[in-house]
């Protein structure tokens, strides 16, 4: 392994951890960085598998929280509640869909289902919830992955517009005189969080940011901030994860031990930062708002278009 893949790869493993949580757009960052370093990786497995280190950051900054949930006495109750919710919410959403197609087929409004009742338990709404959110891009990823790869992935201008666009909206957004409804990500009706989840599905597009779209489309729906960063932050474990089993799995044959090296590089610098960013989030966010990040897209869009101009 040459030295300078290296220094590539840690390069991108921080830039990875520093970005992933915050709404400017990881992947977008990391491949217009690989393009202008010229750092190419198999299949652009890179780029993805070394997401788990932000996941695991994820789960350990709030391991105190996980593992107080799994020692209570009634954990297995609750788990139990939880796998009856999230089957529940997936029947009333596979019949709101299906009501919507048949009322657009009829040219009528659709009568859709009231949402299922859950456990008053906070941490099993907040995990039926996040599972819920997590469907509409576990459907579309799966649907889309190959196009997303080998196009979206392939085109640096997009990237830089997307970065560009999402700062005005992260600025308007910061702007915007909201009153928030929710102040905790555990009590989140199950129908905003299928809305969030269905914001989340433009993260699809490299450059739009999956935090800068969950937190968005939080915000516009009555959550404040806080709360919006941290349902984000949940809900990227499932999202990420599922991200990094399809590309593995997907790119299992064409990955050589050669490669592991240089993910492992990458998802351990991934971590560090990550681990770093999670733990000051909130805090910022709820005191500073959005704007900075705003500013920031702007900034790293148009460099990135000034330097497609000059280098392609």
């Amino acid at each position: 392994m040459e030295t300078h893949t290296i220094v590539e790869a840690l390069l991108l493993g921080l830039l990875e951890g520093l970005t992933e949580f915050i709404p400017v757009s990881s992947t977008g960052h990391i491949l217009l960085a690989g393009h202008f370093l010229g750092f190419e990786s198999t299949g652009k497995v890179f780029e993805v598998l070394i997401q788990l280190g932000a996941i695991l950051a994820i789960l350990t900054v709030y391991s105190g929280k996980i593992f107080a949930f799994l020692r209570r006495p009634d954990a297995i109750k609750l788990l139990g509640e939880t796998i009856v919710g999230v089957l529940a919410s997936v029947v009333w959403l596979g019949g709101c869909a299906w009501e919507v197609a048949a009322a657009t087929l009829r040219r009528r409004r659709p009568n859709l289902f009231l949402a299922p009742d859950l456990p008053k338990d906070r941490s099993v709404r907040l995990m039926v919830g996040v599972v819920l959110a997590f469907l509409p891009a576990a459907v579309i990823g799966v649907i889309a992955h190959d196009f997303i790869k080998t196009v979206l992935f392939e085109t640096p201008k997009l990237i830089c517009i997307m970065l560009i666009l999402g700062g005005i909206v992260l600025l308007w957004i910061d702007r915007l005189d909201l009153k928030p409804r929710h102040h905790d990500a555990s009590e989140l009706p199950l129908s905003t969080c299928l809305k969030i989840g269905l914001f989340q599905c433009l993260a699809m597009i490299p450059g739009t940011s999956r935090s800068g779209a969950t937190i968005v489309g939080s915000m516009l729906m009555g959550v404040d901030k806080r709360a919006a960063a941290e349902f984000s932050f949940f809900l990227a474990v499932p999202t990420m994860l599922g991200a990094f089993t399809l590309d593995l799995f997907k790119n299992r044959h064409i990955l050589s031990a050669a490669d592991f090296p240089v993910i492992a590089i990458g998802f351990v610098a991934a971590f560090v930062v990550a681990v770093i960013v999670v733990r000051s989030l909130l805090g910022y966010v709820s005191r500073h708002g959005y704007a900075l990040f705003g500013w920031w897209r702007l900034v790293v869009g148009g460099l990135g278009l000034a330097a497609l101009f000059v280098w392609g």
